[in-house]
């Protein structure tokens, strides 16, 4: 698969919610892309924790690792410019950081609920590959009973 001149849709998080069901539960983060689609990506739960700290601008006493990432990302000069998830494998979605230095674009293989995370502290867009929307997104009407992690959290 080439990865140049794919067509992307730019998505933003909708929220971190944690399906729950007789077999379990699990995180699950919700992309959309603002019109019709929504993206369910099931994460684990400490990066859906990170990931929900990031959505609501909460600063932490201690520097989650995606906190230390951006700082190091940023005493070497290097800027977070996109997270691009790209593909997706028997339901694994594969994703890429977007880096700029010196002049130079580097793209870093990552998870993407670490690439999610990264993208929402350091105010970069997320862009979602046309054909991966297609492949796993739905309709809101469409997602299983979910509650928002931080109410889950709570209990």
């Amino acid at each position: 698969m080439s990865l140049s001149r794919m067509t992307t849709v730019t998505c933003s998080v909708k929220g971190v919610f944690v399906v729950v069901s007789p077999s379990g539960t699990v995180p699950v983060v919700i992309l959309t892309d603002g019109v019709k689609r929504v993206l369910p990506i099931f994460v684990g739960l400490l990066e859906a924790v990170s990931i929900n700290s990031a959505k609501n601008k909460e600063v932490l006493m201690r520097p989650f690792t995606h906190d230390l990432f951006l700082e190091t990302f940023e005493k070497f000069g290097i800027t977070l410019t996109s997270l691009q998830i790209d593909a997706i494998h028997d339901g694994v979605y594969y994703a890429h950081l977007v880096l700029s230095s010196e002049n130079k674009e580097i793209r870093v293989d990552c998870r993407p609920s670490d690439g999610i995370a990264l993208a929402l502290r350091g105010n970069a867009p997320i862009s979602v590959d046309e054909g991966v929307l297609e492949s796993g997104g739905q309709q809101e009407s469409d997602l299983p009973p979910m509650v928002d992690i931080a109410e889950f959290l709570q209990k």
